[in-house]
């Protein structure tokens, strides 16, 4: 290949850039695509590690060329070299690592990068997603004629299915990717069975395909290619479809996530928005203006999958593959606590204070075990907005206790609370004092149902004013530093991971 010819390969302009497929070794040189970028330069220095330079065209070629020989020894019909070469140029498609390095050994594998296969409408062109299917199937066999088992797969499902409008987990986006996956795999028989040449084969099966989809093209398309796969019987290979991963590969074809993994940022790694939240804006009808208003008006626009979202979604595609990646699980359904029902007739107690001159009624009801299960507060002299608040409090602490929220978890968020009333406390001996009613509540809780008699003494105060003090009159000076917080327990320090 001339020098003039690899200045313009397969109508793309040809560009160098310097990486390195990582940071502590040295740049090469990789000459590829203009419009393949960083990333994909970066996985051509990973494919070929120790070499000075790195030159796509001529690295396409070195795999091309014998399998190319080999069609013609086998007087097999097509240009089946210039249609590799345009699925590596327009990214749409690319072998595994082991055929680009012309090595033996292993299961052949060839991704197919599906949102390449969208047309600027959003529309899937699926009579060239088949003829790319039959394509690799053809080129890994003539490339290793003597493996039973082949490992087709895909990758970025997740712009795929943002571009379409379907959300990663829904079950309509796991139709569309079980139903694309029956195509093919349906096209992959189609293109083993024509290797046969009179040879004992495999069994076709086929795979159920959902019953109905947002897409109806694609499960007619689905349908008529199991249809003629099955009449067709047998085929070369023992598997087909099984995901070989090798992140390079993906990165050289521009996947944003690897194989049909959902999306883990909503941002690029250039800081900008990634390419699935453009689309799902797009699908939307949203400009980033009205994405930025909805954004700080509190709507979630680009939530991210829940853990084991990947885990259902390998579970779909199960019937289709020989093999998956190690995924996360499928996480079940989230249970909702059930509520347990106090007996009719319970024990407890009714302590009765004084928290800073103000008498408090302290009543709780316990289950057959001794547990805590409500507790009612009763106030004698306050106002009545003031009662009202401190009944409701007590019952969504009693329907939280009844959940199974634990007693510790309200001792430690509503002790040391600092309002008034608050001081000394009487008759209670075991809390002597009180920075406010909530906090003498559940110190007497936290002693009686959690023996725990050593939380921090309360510290009292004066009550709070309204600009009588010289601190409040002061002028607020460049150097004047807040006192210490008089919450106890923020005196120690607390290591967080």
């Amino acid at each position: 290949m001339s020098e003039a010819d690899k200045m313009d390969w397969q109508g793309h302009k040809l560009i160098t850039l310097a990486a390195s497929p990582d940071p502590d070794s040295d740049q090469v040189a990789v000459r590829l695509p203009e419009g393949f970028g960083r990333a994909a330069a970066q996985a051509l220095a990973s494919l070929f590690v120790g070499q000075g330079r790195v030159d796509l065209p001529i690295a396409v070629e070195a795999w091309v060329a014998p399998i190319a020989a080999r069609a013609v020894t086998a007087g097999l019909e097509g240009d089946i070299a210039g249609q590799l070469r345009a699925l590596v140029a327009t990214r749409r498609g690319a072998p595994c690592a082991r055929i680009w390095r012309n090595r033996a050994g292993g299961v052949p594998g060839f991704c197919l990068n599906l949102p390449a296969f969208l047309d600027e409408y959003d529309e899937l062109d699926l009579p060239a997603l088949g003829a790319a299917v039959r394509v690799a199937v053809t080129g890994l066999t003539l490339a290793a004629p003597s493996e039973p088992k082949l490992g087709l797969s895909f990758t970025d499902l997740n712009l795929l299915l943002a571009r379409l409008g379907l959300p990663y987990e829904s079950a309509m986006a796991r139709d569309v990717a079980a139903a694309l996956s029956g195509f093919i795999a349906a096209q992959a028989d189609l293109a083993s069975s024509a290797l046969l040449n009179g040879a004992p084969g495999f069994a076709i099966a086929v795979p159920q395909l959902p019953a109905s989809l947002p897409l109806p093209g694609l499960l007619a398309a689905a349908q008529a290619a199991q249809a003629e796969a099955a009449q067709a019987g047998q085929r070369r290979h023992e598997t087909l479809l099984g995901f070989v991963t090798e992140p390079e590969i993906e990165a050289l074809l521009g996947a944003e996530a690897v194989n049909f993994a959902p999306a883990l940022s909503a941002t690029a790694p250039d800081g900008g928005l990634a390419g699935w939240v453009r689309a799902r804006l797009a699908a939307e009808g949203l400009s980033a203006e009205q994405a930025l208003a909805a954004l700080l008006s509190g709507d979630e626009l680009f939530t991210l999958p829940r853990a084991g979202a990947q885990g259902v979604m390998a579970e779909s595609l199960k019937p289709f593959f020989a093999f998956l990646p190690s995924v996360a699980p499928a996480a079940p359904a989230p249970s909702r606590r059930m509520r347990e029902a106090l007996p009719a007739r319970r024990s407890g107690y009714t302590q009765k204070v004084a928290v800073g001159g103000h008498k408090l009624f302290l009543s709780t009801g316990e289950y057959a075990n001794g547990k805590l299960g409500e507790i009612f507060i009763a106030l004698h002299k306050e106002g009545a907005a003031f009662r009202g608040l401190m009944d409701a409090f007590a019952i969504a602490v009693s329907i939280g206790l009844q959940h199974g929220v634990d007693l510790k978890d309200y001792v430690e968020a509503f002790t040391f609370t600092r309002f008034g009333p608050s001081g000394a406390v009487e008759g209670d001996a075991a809390v002597p004092a009180a920075t406010s009613m909530l906090d003498y509540v559940f110190r007497n809780l936290a002693v009686n149902y959690l023996g725990q008699t050593n939380l921090p003494p309360a510290t009292l105060e004066e009550a709070d004013t309204v600009g009588d003090g010289a601190s409040e009159r002061a002028p607020l000076l460049p150097l004047d530093l807040p006192a210490p917080a008089p919450r106890e327990r923020r005196k120690a320090l607390k290591l967080v991971s």
